[in-house]
């Protein structure tokens, strides 16, 4: 079986239910689905950069901290797979603040990329990614 290309993928992001507190975006989870008549495989630790101003080269990668052992996840056309991303969190009210003294950070949107399966631009479906010191700890994907 192989690898689900970038094409084969239909990818959505929302806010966790369970997140760490504070006014940012704290956690978000991004669902992988399969969108091709063939069954694919997923696999591994994303890579995960702050979307800027429509164009790849001002993009802001961020640190990713994998959390989690890695296993191939067999998906079925039209079967979903997900992984969690949890951010710094941005702490007060309006704009905020970060906790490192660094200023936080909103993005409208990130591109997550999964080995052998292309790069993909997703926005929240409730907000902006809010987040302090471009640091991001990753789970790698698993079946939904």
């Amino acid at each position: 079986m192989k690898t689900c290309a970038a094409t084969a993928l239909k990818v959505t992001a929302h806010q966790a239910a369970d997140r760490p507190a504070g006014t940012g975006t704290g956690a978000a989870v991004v669902v992988f689905t399969n969108v091709s008549a063939k069954p694919c495989i997923l696999q591994g630790h994303p890579t995960v950069a702050g979307a800027g101003n429509g164009s790849p080269q001002h993009n802001a990668p961020l640190k990713v901290t994998p959390s989690g052992s890695a296993a191939p996840v067999k998906l079925a056309p039209g079967a979903r797979a997900w992984l969690k991303l949890t951010f710094v969190q941005v702490q007060g009210e309006a704009d905020g603040y970060c906790k490192s003294g660094a200023k936080p950070v909103a993005y409208p949107t990130l591109v997550v990329g999964l080995p052998g399966s292309g790069a993909h631009q997703v926005a929240l479906d409730d907000g902006v990614f809010a987040e302090c010191d471009n640091t991001v700890t990753a789970t790698a994907v698993a079946a939904a």
